[in-house]
């Protein structure tokens, strides 16, 4: 797929807010299965990757490798690759436009896990491991992205909640799939764990499919000198909403004036982030960190705990793992509404300061001896029911508080910050807190990421921006706008 830079001009126009005064319709459905559903691979093949390090590790399983180079190694490679993937992919995005990447990424991702599948040598598993990474690093860029700017303001919230959020729902899945993967009763040692990465292609597959079919976006396009074809896009859109609501769509209320630019320099992204908005980017930054610090907190060292203080067998954490993966899928399904009525300051706020304090009652009760594993997994459930939407809510931020021309390198950098925090610095410590048997330092790993989200939660109760039902101009004004209506004004 080639990629080609649009040519420059000066454009008045009403099509951001068309799109915002759309109701929900099928056409909106179909943006949500074509791009969200990505993360419930996503979090299919994390899962598996960690249920089935055990198999691999086995005579038998067709790759000479171990359990703790799959864990170790592989995670690491893999929390790379998608740290490089995002920031590389996320410069492209916001020059090249958002279709054209989340397609490449989307095949650069189903072609390393396919190869994944075929591993014969550990160097051959590691590489594709990093490069499966580098493929989902830039979905989280082109996809973010593109739903922010083609779903309505009135429901952009809610639904950027529950697609991050379905990651868990691919981790249910990742979870059960691999009891049946690792059961030689079913298949081989050295075939179970391949088609578990054979299905998660056939799936992404029939999304590729499915993307297909989903527009770059109006936004895009038009700050980029192709209006014509946003408008285009638009109109196609409003006509398909008219057919299925059968009356006519209400007046767009706003226009704004767009100096259309073929690229917008590094440097210029870095001063808008840094330094006109450097309270958002202090917001993100506190977001990210604390979620990734919490995550890690409770799942890098939930196996381990629930066999070492509960004897819990290690074949049976998969059980344990898909109750705690349920409750992060419905925090963000049941309360991501509010982050569109109550608003998102009190939302993001409250969400990051009831899990903070939830885990500190968690880790107290554990110190106590208070906890079996079941209830130990009750209270992880109830903990990650509010901190999945806190987490959700993190890339939400970063999605819309920054003006459009620097969106997918924002979402790409904040992601990459939380991702290499979490997955490099979290398992360093974590990994020593939790290995060592002892009660105090699990419970020093708890209170770790609960203080960390707790202090994300006031920073949020100071600085979120109440970007609820507003379209992403009037949240931040496009770097390229000239003129703006009186009812559209930025918020500084």
């Amino acid at each position: 797929m080639s990629l080609t830079a649009p040519q420059p001009g000066t454009v008045t126009t009403a099509i951001p807010a068309r799109l915002d005064r759309l109701p929900w319709s099928r056409w909106h459905w179909t943006i949500v299965i074509g791009l969200g559903t990505v993360w419930i691979l996503d979090g299919l093949e994390v899962t598996v990757v960690g249920n089935i390090a055990s198999r691999l590790s086995e005579p038998g399983s067709g790759l000479a490798i171990s359990s703790g180079q799959v864990t170790g190694m592989a995670a690491a490679l893999y929390v790379a690759g998608a740290c490089v993937g995002a920031l590389f992919w996320g410069r492209l995005t916001d020059r090249y436009g958002r279709k054209q990447l989340f397609m490449i990424t989307l095949a650069v991702y189903l072609a390393a896990t396919a190869l994944t599948a075929v591993s014969f040598q550990p160097w051959w598993f590691f590489l594709f491991r990093f490069l499966t990474g580098f493929g989902i690093g830039g979905e989280y860029a082109a996809i973010n992205s593109a739903i922010d700017e083609l779903i309505p303001a009135y429901y952009r919230g809610r639904v950027d909640l529950i697609i991050n959020g379905s990651f868990w729902v691919g981790a249910v899945g990742g979870s059960l799939l691999s009891i049946v993967a690792l059961n030689t009763g079913i298949l081989a040692k050295d075939v179970g764990w391949r088609l578990t990465f054979a299905l998660g292609v056939v799936l992404g597959l029939v999304i590729l499919l499915v993307r297909r079919h989903v527009p770059e976006s109006p936004r895009w396009l038009l700050i980029h000198g192709r209006e014509q074809e946003a408008e285009q896009v638009v109109s196609a859109i409003e006509r398909q909403v008219e057919a299925e609501k059968g009356e006519p769509l209400p007046r767009p209320e706003s226009e704004i004036t767009i100096h259309q630019r073929k690229s917008i320099g590094f440097m210029d992204i870095a001063r808008t982030v840094f330094s006109r908005y450097r309270k958002r980017a202090a917001l993100g930054f506190s977001l990210f960190i604390g979620q990734a610090f919490l995550y890690n907190a409770i799942t890098f060292g939930f196996g381990a705990i629930l066999t070492k203080f509960f004897h819990v067998p290690a074949d049976r954490t998969g059980y344990y793992f898909a109750v705690i993966a349920i409750g992060n899928f419905f925090g963000p399904l049941l309360l991501g509404k509010l982050f569109d009525t109550v608003g998102r300051r009190v939302m993001i706020s409250s969400t990051y300061l009831l899990s903070g304090l939830l885990l500190f009652v968690t880790a107290w009760l554990f110190g106590r001896g208070s906890l079996t594993a079941g209830t130990l997994t009750a209270c992880w459930c109830v903990v990650l029911f509010f901190a999945s939407a806190g987490a959700s809510s993190a890339y939400l931020t970063v999605s819309e508080v920054f003006p459009m021309e620097t969106r997918a390198m924002s979402i790409a950098f904040f992601y990459a910050i939380g991702t290499a925090t979490g997955g490099i610095s979290g398992p360093l410590l974590f990994a020593d807190l939790t290995n060592t048997g002892k009660v105090g330092d699990t419970v020093l790993a708890f209170q770790i990421g609960a203080g960390l989200m707790c202090a994300a939660g006031l920073v949020a109760a100071l600085l979120a921006v109440r970007a609820e039902r507003r379209s992403l101009e009037d949240i931040a004004l496009p770097l390229t706008a000239v003129t703006q209506a009186a009812s559209a004004k930025a918020t500084p």
